[in-house]
This record gives structure tokens, sequence and C-alpha cells, in this order.
């Protein structure tokens, strides 16, 4: 299924350049800074339509006359605004209406003057969280005299309500459908990514605090309210605090074996499309000592996607070819236009005609040549007979949602904690291009493939089969009762 992952396809990006696309390539905007014509500004929200054209899941929740109506407003917003933020912002929310996780402005696929402009603000706020029931809980203070303990809620930041906040910053933010669980993740700050999403729209939307200072009101674990104030941190700060990243040649997976004799695999990412790691062989290698291990737990909770990282694991599962089940993978084109191929970068110019010699289907669009067997999984040996659990929740939604779905359906993982990100319905992905707007330097993500569900399915994301989420006391506590349900139930068995 899909692949993305917020810091994946940077790395892609990054090293493409102009000279892997050489045959489409043209200048953009030098830099953010530069004040594009009205004509021009007129050619970017041109080319958007007809690249959107391209974009199969499109009109899965809104109607053709209600993506034209939404494209008009844009061009009206896009040619009025007078800056890059707004242009910004209006982009980032013509997109979040489409409903899918992979369609949006990548931070991480932005120009580097685009990246200086919009992104490199001192106004961050100096802890991480999560949301919990529309509660803002910290998760940890960065500032340099720790103030927040682990659980404290914070209810408001100068003066506006944590929950207002949040249903404000929700309409900018992507996901599949209307699961909104996904998108209120997003808008956690996990300390984990080196540009939050929380930290973009709340720099664009709210700005630097008056006096400089963020004025908070908190809730201590112990239900004592106080008010306090916190210097804002840098982009630069914020990165400083996160934890030690590969270098490319290492893992950047953990394993440990419990004293309980259960195996823990923990993996946070798997988009390693640029990585040199060998990460296929040290599974292989890691697989092969668990014999004689109790059970295994795989914690993804915290992985959007990337590459099908879990494939190898099912494989050792399984006694039978295991495909994903009642979908079908739809294109709207057989080869991009040549009219904005320039405009249209990717890590693979195939993604051109990829839907030369599909079939014709009875809607109009095409099956994608040979979609079934791409992500069949065949079994191996040997095979692994013991009990598996699987950590998952809202920020599963790509790759990681298809391996949810693909364990759920082989009938031998047990999967524990929250509703999944993505959706029963399908999504979107697959392939990519970064499709940028010349006049402004922006750039968006836009996938090729549709995946649909071939039988009636909600508008929502994969249950869990046993429910469990961490509450503020948790947290406050240090303890992961989501792990915690995941042992017991292995040593129940």
């Amino acid at each position: 299924m899909p692949i993305n992952r917020r810091q994946t396809l940077c790395a892609l990006n990054s090293t493409l350049g102009t000279a892997a696309i050489a045959p489409f390539a043209m200048p953009f905007a030098a830099r953010a800074a530069d004040a594009p014509s009205a004509v021009d500004l007129k050619g970017d929200i041109a080319i958007l339509r007809e690249a959107l054209s391209l974009h199969r899941g499109l009109h899965r929740y809104s109607t053709p006359a209600q993506i034209a109506a939404r494209i008009d407003l844009l061009e009206r917003d896009w040619l009025a605004a007078s800056s890059l933020d707004a242009r910004y912002l209006a982009l980032a929310r013509f997109l979040a209406t489409i409903r899918c996780g992979h369609s949006y402005p990548n931070f991480f696929n932005q120009r580097k003057a685009v990246k200086a402009d919009l992104f490199d603000r001192p106004t961050r706020l100096p802890f991480t969280f999560r949301w919990i029931d529309g509660r803002m809980i910290v998760l940890a203070d960065q500032s340099d005299i720790a103030t927040l303990s682990p659980g404290t809620e914070v209810r408001a930041i100068n003066g506006v309500p944590a929950r207002a906040m949040l249903q404000r910053l929700i309409g900018y933010v992507r996901a599949d459908g209307h699961n909104d669980a996904k998108r209120t993740a997003l808008l956690g700050v996990s300390g984990g990514d080196s540009i939050e999403t929380f930290d973009v729209f709340h720099g664009l939307i709210y700005g630097a605090p008056a006096g400089g200072m963020h004025r908070l009101l908190i809730r201590k674990p112990d239900g004592r309210d106080a008010s306090i104030s916190m210097a804002p941190i840098s982009l630069a700060a914020r990165q400083t605090k996160m934890p030690p990243q590969p270098d490319g040649d290492g893992p950047v997976w953990d394993w440990t074996m419990r004293p309980d004799g259960v195996a823990l695999l923990t993996m946070p990412n798997w988009g390693l499309y640029n990585s040199k790691w060998n990460w296929r062989g040290w599974l292989d290698d890691w697989l092969s000592t668990l014999p004689g291990a109790r059970g295994l737990i795989i914690d993804l909770r915290d992985n959007e996607g990337g590459e099908d990282c879990g494939d190898p694991i099912l494989a050792r599962l399984i006694d039978t070819p295991l495909s994903p089940p009642g979908y079908v993978q739809k294109l709207r084109f057989e080869r991009t236009p040549p009219s904005i191929d320039r405009y249209l970068d990717t890590w693979d110019n195939s993604f051109r005609t990829m839907g030369v010699g599909g079939k014709p289907l009875a809607d109009g669009f095409i099956e994608r040549p040979g979609g079934k067997a791409i992500l069949t999984i065949a079994p191996t040996v040997p095979r692994l007979t013991l009990p598996v659990a699987t950590l998952i929740g809202p920020t599963n939604s790509s790759a990681t949602f298809q391996f949810a779905t693909m364990a759920r359906a082989s009938g031998k993982v047990r999967l524990f904690g929250e509703t999944t990100g993505g959706n029963r319905r399908g999504i979107n992905g697959g392939a990519f291009f970064f499709a940028r707007l010349p006049a402004t330097g922006l750039e968006f993500d836009l996938p090729l493939v549709g995946y649909f569900a071939t039988t009636s399915q909600p508008d929502a994301g994969l249950e869990p089969d046993v429910r469990v989420a961490a509450r503020p006391a948790d947290i406050a506590a240090g303890r992961d009762p989501v792990l915690e349900r995941a042992v017991e139930w292995i040593g129940r068995g």
C-alpha cells in the first residue's frame, strides 16, 4: 500500500536535485522572498489543477464540483495573499479538504529557502506533549529550567484554550477520510521529528508570543492549577533535544529480550529508502534468534510508514500466500501530461507511465498493472509459531496501516492499542510525485495510486483486537499500559 513518513521523502528529495529529472528540469523561485506576478501566481494554480488530475483519490470524499469550487477559492486567496506564509497556509488548508493522508505541502520536501522562511522561527513551545481526549498532556519539559512534569495538562496558551487551539489547527492537517484521531496525533509533539506538524502551524497561525514569553495555564498531576511563563525555543533548540539519529548505515530499530522471555522489537520508522543499512539482513538474522522466545511484541505506535518492512515478519508466520483483503488499486492516467512533467519530481521516472497496460475499469479508471502481485507476501522458512502482538495507534496510516490490515487478515497477530490512522475505505499512495509550483517555490506531495475497498467499509481506521490507551496518570507514573497488556496476553498463552 502507500509509502510515506513525515521525514521519509525529505532524504529522497534532497538527493534527487535537477540531475535526477534532467529531462523535465526548469528553474524555480530562487528565494521565498521573491514577489511573483499575478500571471505567475495564476500559473501555479493552473499547474496544481492539472497535477491533481493524476490523483485517483481526489473525489473519494468530495464531488468534482466541490473540488473545483475549492480550487477557485484557493486561487482567490493565492492572488490576494501578501506573504508566502499566507499562501502556504491556504495550500495546506485546501489539500486537507481532499482528506488524503499523503496530500500536503510536505515540510521536508520544500526548497531550502522556503524551509528557512516558513519553519525556522523561535515560536515553539518548550515541551513535548500528546493529546488525550482533547487535552494537551506534557510528555517532557525541554526548557533549560525543568518546570513541567510528565502528565501535566496545559489548559491554555497565551489566553487560548488548548482544546480551541487544537480545533483551529486540525483544519490544516492531513489524514484519510474523517479519521481525526490521525490529525490529532500529528498535532502532538513527540520530539522524534526534526520538524513537527504542531510547531509549523502553531508558529504560522499564532506567531511569537507577546512579550517574548508563552503564558501557560496548567494543571499539575496532583490536580493543582498554576499560571507560568516559558520562553519559546527555536527549531535548532528543538532538534538538539531529539534522540540520537542513525547515521544512515546503522540500525534504526531496537530490540530487547525481556527477562520474561518476551522479545520486544521497537520500529519507530520504516522510511529507509535512502538508508544504506541492510535492514532485511538485520531483520532476517534477528528473526532467526526467536524460536526459543516466549513471544514477540512489535511496537509500531510511533511509525507512520515507509517501506513494507513488516512483510518479512509476516512471511515467517504464514504458510500460504497473503494478499491485501478486499482492495483494488486504481489510477487516473496512463502517462503524465507533457505540459506538467517538468514540475513533477520523483525518484522513479517509470511512475510517469505507470498506467500503461492497465486494465480499464467500469468506473472509467485504470487498474494498476500487476498491483496485486506487488503486495502479495509469500511464506518463508523457517516459520515462527510463537504468539505475536503488535502495538498500534493513530500514527499508523501508511505502510504500517497496511501491515496492521495484513496482520489481522493473517490470523497470526493480535493487535493492541488504539484505532489506527489510515482508512478502511482505502487510502492513496504507492507512488508519488513532488509537485512544485514555480512562482512560489512551494511543493505538495501527490500520491498516484488509489486503494479502494471492494465491499462497503466504515470511514475509519482499523480497530485493535484489544483496546488500551494511556491516560495522563500513566504518563505521570511512567507506565505503558499498552505494552503491559500485550505482555500479559503472551504470559497467559
